[in-house]
């Protein structure tokens, strides 16, 4: 990183923020202007995938159109400037996260890749040995289980499992007996993408770390609905995807503090990861390059950061009342229909509503309710334990961004009293 410039800009001052305008806001983003079926598309998938604003896309083409050049290496203008335009945005992404340095922030392709590349390179560190244990939740995505069970197959280590109770909330003394001196890292998820649960990561990590295990936080449905300082957390790891922060796909963060990445060896080698390379050995670079071998997603990456500049152009605690309403609306709303049963009723919870529908399965509602152009996820959502643990096979889920509107959960209530009525 010395070889690049960066003028950081202290940001401590006072912020005027963007007044909450929802019709100003949805003008942003163009897809919410389509036709789905001959009807007003209601996108209420956003816990797969956020829509983006015409700002994020207006960069990722001004990259291409403009600057597109490979970064670090060339001395020429446009390799310069690239160079300027996706370290700013490894920036933007330091200060959104409050991040100690801008050599923590490893940019890979979403969480799924930053937590394998932590599983990977523990693993190769000889950080866990047979019999050593690696702590998850119930409620985790299959991206923060995979990767430690393809870990333990290497190398002997065991993977423990906390439960969690009939409202989907972790059950906090079963993990507390479960930590031991075998317990080598916890990784669990802050927002459940399934259940909507916000975990209590704060105190989890402040017991772990009791323990002086260290803890790995999935925070891909978490960061684009709440502020998140990894320095107040004292997380050791946290990784996101910039597609469900309003940014590109094929982008996202891996955080992690410095005194245990510098421990780490590399993911993978290959150009502008290296110091020093002949047939004998190869010299590895400092961080954040060490890290990020071969061309990145430059056009993902200064996307990602555009993406950081819209979110903070909004006071956070106005994107979050909104979405609070939305979830308690749709929440109420969905209780009163008929057979339908709310899957996920933690105390604390994010924009997120899973249902069944008695004698209907959620591939049905899905498809029915599609015609009237209306987005939602149906299916395992990538966490079959959890469907194991409620006895499912799948659910409907609804997830909302501060674009939604509480028309639209009208819209989606009215779809759902459909699909009942051709059911019945």
């Amino acid at each position: 990183m010395e070889n690049v410039t960066i003028t950081e800009k202290s940001r401590k001052a006072k912020k005027e923020y963007r007044t909450f305008n929802i019709d100003e806001i949805r003008n942003e983003f163009p897809i919410l202007k389509r036709t789905v079926n001959g009807k007003q598309l209601v996108y209420l998938d956003n816990a797969a995938t956020t829509q983006k604003p015409q700002s994020v896309i207006d960069a990722t083409a001004y990259y291409y159109t403009f600057e597109n050049a490979n970064i670090h290496r060339g001395l020429h203008f446009l390799s310069e400037v690239a160079t300027e335009s996706y370290e700013q945005a490894r920036l933007k992404v330091k200060e959104f996260i409050n991040a100690m340095s801008v050599s923590e922030i490893i940019f890979v392709r979403g969480a799924t890749e930053a937590i394998n590349l932590i599983a990977n390179t523990m693993c190769r560190a000889k950080m866990f040995s047979e019999g050593d244990e690696i702590l998850i939740s119930h409620m985790e995505h299959h991206a923060n289980i995979v990767p430690w069970q393809m870990m333990c197959e290497r190398n002997g280590a065991k993977l423990r499992v906390i439960p969690i109770d009939d409202h989907g909330d972790i059950i906090m003394e079963e993990f507390k007996k479960l930590l031991s001196n075998k317990t080598k890292l916890v990784s669990v998820v802050h927002t459940s993408n399934s259940l909507g649960t916000i975990n209590p990561v704060k105190e989890i990590i402040k017991i772990a770390h009791e323990k002086g295990v260290p803890v790995l936080i999935d925070g891909a449905q978490a960061i684009q609905h709440k502020p998140v300082d990894v320095q107040e957390l004292n997380c050791d790891f946290y990784v996101f995807s910039g597609h469900k922060m309003y940014g590109p796909t094929g982008i996202g963060v891996l955080y992690g503090k410095t005194s245990l990445l510098e421990k780490l060896p590399p993911y993978q080698g290959g150009g502008d990861m290296i110091r020093k390379v002949t047939f004998e050995e190869t010299t590895f670079d400092d961080l954040p390059n060490k890290f990020e071998a071969g061309t990145p997603n430059i056009a993902g990456g200064i996307g990602l950061g555009t993406a950081i500049d819209y979110l903070r152009s909004f006071d956070f605690k106005d994107l979050m009342n909104h979405e609070d309403a939305l979830l308690q609306y749709a929440t109420q709303q969905l209780q009163l229909i008929p057979g339908l049963r709310i899957i996920g009723t933690a105390k604390k919870k994010s924009s997120v509503v899973s249902f069944i529908i008695e004698d209907i399965h959620p591939y049905d509602i899905g498809t029915i309710i599609d015609t009237d152009g209306i987005a939602i996820r149906t299916g395992h959502h990538c966490t079959q334990p959890i469907m194991q643990r409620f006895n499912l096979p799948a659910t409907a889920r609804a997830s909302f961004s501060f674009y939604n509107t509480f028309e639209e959960v009208d819209k989606l209530v009215v779809g759902l009293h459909k699909v009942i009525t051709m059911f019945k």
